[in-house]
């Protein structure tokens, strides 16, 4: 794959490059509203092809804030076309390195030293490629390392970048209104502190320390002399990633096994720690060769607030899903239903939260719970197509719930996956016994 030598960090090179981007996704109309002509039958699947190829190809280059909400978008596989799902995936794992020199560059901008002079062997050539930083390989005093950087212009260009990619997110998701701002401001927010390695490095100290009593999990050690705000130095920890070893022929009881290791870490964060690794997707992950779960990033963190926790996990219980009155109550406080809804929209949306509740939280009602059942998968298929086709929805505003929804909903996604994928049976209250 061919390296990087620049990467546009001002704000008129990144626009100019998306109008670029935008003009080609113009041109794929053009073309498919003409073959439409002549073939009524013509399927929209050459195009998504098309756009989401346009659109990668766009990102890619940018790196940043801009990729990061691809890679985002690419969890989210019941909710776009698979074109897009399957092209925005490649933000984990398949983007354009940084070039040697720019490299050399980055480092001693950031560390004040050249790599060289730091490390005892240090690979110019990166291992990993992804939206906001790459990784490289290198040895001190005996130990493997990884060291990530940061790629230049990135956490100066949080700002301008979602404000480039906010049309399309609201024309995706129907946010309609002054509202929706305050789900852009968590996701910038969010994207400030990945961009801050120093406080990744102290949340990966405190988080690994806590969740060292969950078996069959794993985490690197961080070097806070080897690290700055965009140089972060930790372990080189070597095993297969996971969305790589899913689609090998691993036997049944090794998934169960990393599936339980895999609910257990999130379900001891989110109702010990309060605060929960929020970007499980494959790429975070490695299988070692002895069948243990490593955890190696841990940029992405989001804090529960007790607010939030409560209503939140009450909506889980299927008592309360069959309690109108609560239900309701619940509704309001997590901000799903406003005092400004019309009864259309509150007949509406109280079916719609229903069903969808009744599906997703239906891993908790139960002592023992299998994410490879099909069943369940088509459930959420089903429910996700029907109403991604609904005209009635499409009339209504889309700001629905609380901005805390937009991360832990995030999160469960990426672990029913995650999950789905090890065809994985949990224990699913297991994790109680390491909160004493």
């Amino acid at each position: 794959m061919k390296s990087l030598d620049t990467i546009p960090t001002g704000k008129i090179e990144r626009a100019g490059k998306l109008v670029k981007t935008g003009v080609k996704i113009g041109g794929n109309y053009v073309k498919y509203y003409g073959k439409k002509l002549v073939d009524p039958k013509t399927s929209k699947d050459t195009l998504d092809q098309d756009n989401a190829e346009d659109i990668y190809d766009g990102l890619k280059s940018l790196k940043g804030s801009a990729l990061k909400v691809a890679q985002m978008l690419s969890m989210e596989k019941n909710l776009l076309p698979r074109a897009y799902v399957e092209k925005f995936s490649l933000s984990q794992f398949s983007v354009p390195p940084l070039s040697a020199p720019l490299v050399r560059k980055t480092f001693k901008k950031y560390l004040g030293k050249y790599p060289e002079d730091v490390f005892d062997k240090f690979e110019k050539d990166s291992v990993n490629a992804a939206s906001i930083g790459q990784v490289h390989r290198a040895e001190k005093d005996g130990r493997k390392l990884a060291v990530k950087i940061q790629y230049p212009g990135v956490a100066e260009s949080i700002s301008s970048d979602l404000a480039l990619v906010k049309p399309v997110a609201i024309k995706m998701f129907n946010l309609k209104g002054k509202d929706s701002d305050k789900y852009f401001k968590e996701i910038e927010n969010k994207l400030v502190e990945e961009t801050n390695y120093i406080l990744e490095l102290k949340q990966s100290e405190e988080i690994t320390k806590a969740c060292a009593v969950i078996p069959n999990m794993r985490f690197p050690k961080y070097y806070r002399e080897l690290s700055s705000e965009r140089i972060l130095t930790m372990d080189w920890m070597q095993g297969k990633h996971l969305g790589e070893y899913t689609k090998t022929d691993f036997d049944v009881e090794v998934g169960n096994k990393l599936g339980q290791a895999l609910w257990n870490f999130y379900m001891f964060q989110i109702h010990g720690l309060r605060r929960v690794h929020a970007d499980p997707h494959p790429g975070n992950f490695l299988v070692s060769d002895t069948e243990e779960l490593i955890a190696i990033d841990f940029g992405c963190i989001k804090e529960v607030p007790e607010e939030f926790y409560v209503p939140y996990f009450e909506l889980a219980k299927e008592e309360n899903i069959n309690n109108d009155k609560i239900f309701m109550e619940k509704l309001y406080e997590l901000e799903i239903l406003t005092p400004t809804d019309s009864d259309e929209e509150l007949q509406f949306f109280k079916a719609l939260f229903k069903e969808m509740l009744t599906i997703f939280t239906s891993p908790f009602h139960k002592e023992t719970f299998d994410f490879g059942d099909e069943v369940f998968w088509s459930k959420i298929a089903n429910l996700s197509e029907r109403y991604s086709k609904d005209e009635q929805i499409r009339k209504m505003n889309g700001n629905r719930g609380s901005k805390h929804f937009l991360y832990m909903n995030r999160t469960f996604f990426g672990l029913y996956n995650l999950l789905h994928d090890l065809k994985a049976k949990v224990k699913v209250n297991s994790f109680k016994k390491y909160m004493d």
